[in-house]
């Protein structure tokens, strides 16, 4: 079994272990060996080395992850994010003194440099034979264990550099990550937006439905909230004349945490002039074959669902479009249009059998989206676009033309996770404000997800804004949603965790 492929174990201080670590440092120092230099020339990676052909000269470096002397040859292996690759030392090429050294002294984790020439050995093995070697750092403490399993999956959460170091799949993973992050990017200048950077401290938590969280500034004596969502100063800067903007930054929710839920999570956000939410449905699938395309990825993929049962997802545009409240009505009976009383939907909801967490606090808002997730969300495996949400649901949306209960948002869901949520934004100042005395009114109720008035966000729309689509994306699903995972934490390099 290779490094790469175990996984790792709790780090544990071995007193004996790290003091012997110690007298090999003070021996490559009384040498005069510096254990920790300035720099290499690090001139090419170790999965590009191995291309190379024979007597290639080549200067690299990386963590060594398996020694094995064998008299008067010593066989290494070294790895980098790239890879890993064998590196051979032999005595009659370093001389007595220095090979003496360096195979008594060196322990699995130092970083070392090379530089020789490419071979193969008589096994097959592509290879560097080193003329020169150079020392790069000493780890004191051991590597991650090579044959032992790990049990308790936090300690690669909360020290993903042993992660990172033992397994090969989780620095694809994350090597992935970065790919889309940039594809996004890249899409979006293709598109002709502009990116920007907002505030994450905030007045008011507006833009979502979630408990903020609460922070004060000393040196103003006020509080504040971090964002919950980019909303609101993002349609701010269309009121100013930027007709296309969008941002890629961390959201905050103080929620609850579970494997499709962080409290710190990264939140993608466009605004769009002149766009409606049918103009989203189809940007949304352009993005998604752009970055299917970009990242070289099949558009099948094979997903767990909650249960642990595996389907085969395919993302092929364009997808299904599902009426949310038809939905809602045939997985639990209820039309839930018809009600405008939380205690009357309440009462109906337990009727059928149905409960969920928290309902006896929520108001009409609140047990309608969250009926939705307990009866209707979790069926949904496919890409699968929803339209036609109540208008009580999204205070920030625009009223339908064709039935004012409506507004005009959608939502995609796939495996069960809402990925993409857009809308045609409400650019009426006086209908927006009394919405937002609706939410504040139920917040004094007790609902804590309620939004707040935002005075300064009316003070901008009574400056005037045209026709708007705004549109979000939970970078974190859907990254997780690509590469097989069911838990969030896996593709967060350092998801929020309990102190030890």
């Amino acid at each position: 079994m290779s490094v790469e492929e175990t996984t790792v174990e709790p780090v544990v201080d071995h007193v004996a272990e790290r003091a012997n670590r110690l007298l090999k440092l003070e021996n490559f120092k009384k040498a005069g060996v510096h254990p920790y230099p300035a720099r290499f020339d690090k001139t090419i990676d170790l999965n590009v080395a191995r291309e190379l052909p024979e007597n290639e000269a080549v200067q690299t470096a990386g963590r060594i992850v398996l020694f094995r002397q064998m008299g008067s040859i010593t066989f290494v292996h070294i790895q980098d994010f790239s890879g890993r690759m064998q590196v051979i030392f032999k005595k009659d090429i370093m001389g007595d003194e220095l090979y003496k050294l360096v195979t008594k002294n060196h322990d699995l984790g130092d970083y070392i440099g090379v530089d020789g020439t490419i071979f193969t050995t008589k096994t097959g093995e592509k290879s560097i034979l080193v003329n020169k070697w150079t020392f790069l750092g000493k780890a004191l403490l051991p590597p991650p264990g090579k044959f032992h399993g790990l049990k308790d999956r936090e300690v690669l959460y909360r020290r993903r550099y042993l992660d990172l170091i033992a397994n090969e799949d989780t620095r694809k993973r994350f090597a992935l990550r970065s790919s889309l992050l940039r594809a996004i990017r890249e899409f979006y200048w293709q598109e002709g937006f502009l990116e920007v950077e907002t505030s994450t401290l905030m007045h008011n938590a507006t833009g979502a439905a979630a408990r903020p969280y609460h922070t004060h500034n000393n040196a103003l004596d006020i509080d504040l909230v971090l964002r919950i969502s980019h909303e609101l100063p993002l349609k701010e800067l269309v009121v100013g004349g930027f007709e296309k903007v969008f941002e890629m930054g961390k959201a905050f929710r103080n929620e609850g945490h579970d494997p499709s839920h962080l409290p710190e999570h990264t939140h993608l956000e466009h605004y769009a002039a002149f766009w409606s939410f049918e103009d989203n449905i189809l940007f949304t699938e352009r993005m998604v074959d752009y970055l299917f395309s970009a990242m070289k990825l099949p558009k099948v993929l094979p997903l767990k669902d909650r249960d642990g049962v595996t389907h085969d997802v395919d993302w092929s545009t364009p997808w299904p479009r599902v009426d949310y409240i038809e939905l809602i009505s045939r997985d639990s009976g209820l039309d839930v249009m018809s009600y405008t009383s939380a205690d009357v939907l309440r009462k109906d909801i337990r009727g059928r059998g149905i409960e969920f967490e928290g309902m006896n606090s929520m108001g009409l808002t609140t047990l309608i989206d969250n009926l939705y997730k307990k009866v209707s969300r979790p069926k949904i495996i496919q890409p699968t676009i929803l339209f036609n949400y109540p208008k009580i649901l999204q205070p920030l949306a625009r009223v339908n033309d064709g039935d004012s209960r409506l507004v005009d948002q959608f939502q995609l869901v796939v495996n069960g996770w809402e990925i993409v949520k857009a809308y045609s934004e409400l650019v009426d100042p006086i209908d927006q404000r009394e919405r937002f005395v609706e939410q504040s009114s139920a917040k004094s109720s007790g609902d804590e997800e309620a939004m707040d008035v935002d005075e300064e966000y009316l003070v901008a729309m009574e400056h005037g804004m045209p026709p708007i689509s705004g549109w979000g994306m939970g970078v974190d699903r859907f990254m997780a949603l690509l590469t097989g995972q069911d838990n969030l934490r896996d593709v967060v390099l350092f998801p929020l965790m309990r102190p030890e």
